[in-house]
């Protein structure tokens, strides 16, 4: 039917992907990122598939967001595990998980050098977990001062 967008292969997660709170590992031994480029084709395809918008309109739009002329034959090719001399650019891939609003898919990448993806107001989360342990370290260091330390001259006059 012309006007109508093609059904989608894979369906979008509703609240996306879940974080994960386990500690990732710096990627530092041999081949620990051998085939990387391979999951990246992959999550390029994911992230497509689980759009739900024809390829031309995302490829429209990274191209207004990159001032750069992105096609759906890019996006295709991104996206094939078989076209490995199509490798994806960073700034090309980080201009689909913005325009398609995925940033969970990067998460698993980032997790394998070593980090992980806070989203938007999450950094808040951690921001606030963070000054809630330096609050506990003053709260320590003021016990630990109160035990040795005397009042200034007493009450003296």
């Amino acid at each position: 039917m012309p006007g109508r967008w093609p059904v989608v292969k894979a369906r979008a997660h509703p609240d996306q992907l879940a974080f994960s709170l386990d500690t990732p590992s710096l990627a530092t031994g041999p081949a620990a990122l051998a085939g990387l480029e391979e999951r990246i084709c992959a999550t390029v395809g994911q992230i497509i598939a689980s759009d739900g918008r024809p390829r031309e309109v995302i490829a429209a739009e990274m191209s207004v967001l990159l001032c750069d002329d992105v096609s759906r034959a890019m996006l295709d090719a991104y996206s094939s595990r078989a076209r490995t001399e199509h490798k994806v650019p960073m700034s090309r891939f980080l201009g689909l998980v913005a325009v398609t609003s995925r940033l969970d898919l990067m998460d698993p990448l980032i997790r394998e050098i070593g980090g992980s993806v806070l989203i938007g107001q999450e950094v808040n989360t951690a921001r606030l977990g963070h000054l809630r342990q330096q609050a506990r370290a003053i709260q320590n260091e003021i016990k630990a001062l109160e035990q040795s330390a005397p009042l200034i001259r007493g009450n003296a006059r």
